[in-house]
């Protein structure tokens, strides 16, 4: 028979919002254990920001809290409690130098995601926090609405306290496949509908894809459900061979995704010109149709398009390529206008978690103390980090919430004492 192990505090997870967690319980004295199914710790942090890792962002709490769903107010006493300059703090004492970008966002000076999880990793062997990779949770156990330990292939673990930072769906090759919230739905909890969020997504026809791998800067996309407008944002967005991703595109996917799952008719249209209103816009195409109207008309789009989309719009517009300026009608004219405004995408279905950089909906944060992140319905669990019905838009915010909430379910673990 295998010994009982016993231990304060048992983190399920060791990505960044249990890393975190177990840090801080391991500082306040106690003996910390993490369990990560996979063969190394913090797979899924490696990879966040395209490997550079996006550490966090310098809003403000208040600004902060408005790019988070469903409820950001939820957060408000976490942040109060930790935030983004203890994170950087905790990361600088370990070496690491970060630099502010646009947008506020924070990323390690070397741009190497791996340099963070090395601090973590070095903060938590200095606290004797014990890990050990390749063990998959498979029961809480649970006595009278309290923990009382876990079992983790085939062996019983005792403890207390025990946080689950699982994780979420998206990139479920680095672990985060969704089995943390079968534990949950265990212990008696809800989880509201889980769906791929900050996802790219899929467009009817072959517009987006000839257009593959352009990048456009400073543009306007909306996006529109049955024709009427649900949300909007400006910034870059990149063509890709299924369709459209980027930045805005991947902050408005969260809407794309919940209108299709409705059975809504889904467009983005993109205004490739939003610095102008329709009226200057027009007086400007004008200008160039008089000033070089001996050119012919797709060489005039020179000065209104990146090279490698003039063919796609003139396809689109049905205009001859051959026509000179001075024979574009005012009604030809007014149909490059309208599309340079409104160029429109009818979205046909959105990636998988696979591609998705987080997962929307979760534990319902109705079930879970904002003040302690513990369990409401079963004493002595905790919940951190993605598997939390919160999620943010793309700036470092959800790495944050991993980190903030992550300490302080190990800071109220241990407050709580061994009860």
């Amino acid at each position: 028979m295998q010994p009982m192990k016993h231990f304060d505090v048992i983190v399920i997870g060791a990505g960044p919002a249990g890393l975190l967690a177990a840090g801080r319980a391991a500082e306040l004295g106690g003996r910390i254990l993490i369990l990560e199914k996979m063969r190394t710790p913090g797979r899924k942090l490696l990879i966040t920001g395209k490997g550079r890792c996006n550490i966090t962002n310098d809003a403000s709490i208040g600004e902060f809290i408005k790019h988070v769903y469903p409820n950001g107010r939820f957060l408000r006493n976490v942040f109060s409690q930790y935030y983004s300059q203890d994170i950087l703090g905790l990361l600088h004492k370990y070496g690491v130098e970060t630099t502010l970008e646009r947008g506020g966002r924070y990323f390690p000076t070397s741009n190497k995601s791996k340099d963070i999880l090395d601090a973590l990793l070095k903060w938590l062997n200095e606290l004797k926090v014990e890990i050990r990779c390749g063990e998959r949770v498979e029961k809480l156990l649970i006595e009278n609405q309290t923990i009382k330990g876990l079992q983790a292939n085939g062996q019983t673990f005792h403890s207390k306290n025990i946080i689950l930072a699982t994780g979420g769906k998206s990139y479920p090759a680095t672990g985060s496949n969704g089995e943390g919230f079968e534990l949950a739905r265990a212990g008696g909890h809800s989880v509201e509908t889980l769906i791929p969020a900050l996802v790219p997504v899929e467009t009817s026809g072959n517009a987006a894809q000839r257009l593959q791998g352009l990048t456009l800067k400073n543009v306007r996309a909306t996006v529109w459900s049955n024709g009427k407008k649900s949300g909007e944002d400006f910034g870059e967005m990149l063509f890709t061979h299924f369709g459209l991703s980027g930045p805005i595109i991947l902050t408005l996917s969260r809407i794309i995704v919940t209108e299709l799952q409705k059975k809504n008719k889904v467009e983005i249209s993109i205004d490739l010109k939003p610095a102008l209103d329709e009226q200057k816009l027009d007086k400007r195409l004008i200008r160039d149709l008089n000033e070089q109207g001996k050119k012919k008309i797709g060489n005039i789009f020179r000065n209104w398009l990146p090279a490698s989309m003039i063919p796609v719009f003139i396809d689109l517009l049905r205009i001859n390529p051959e026509k000179e300026g001075h024979q574009i009608s005012s009604k030809e004219r007014k149909q490059i206008r309208n599309m340079l405004k409104n160029m429109r995408f009818t979205i046909s279905h959105h990636r998988s978690f696979k591609e998705a950089i987080i997962t929307a909906g979760g534990v319902s944060t109705r079930e879970i103390s904002p003040k302690t992140m513990e369990s409401k319905l079963v004493k002595g669990l905790y919940f951190a980090g993605e598997m939390i019905d919160l999620d943010a838009e793309t700036g470092g915010y959800n790495l944050q919430i991993a980190f903030s909430t992550g300490w302080l379910a190990g800071n109220s673990s241990m407050a709580a004492g061994n009860r």
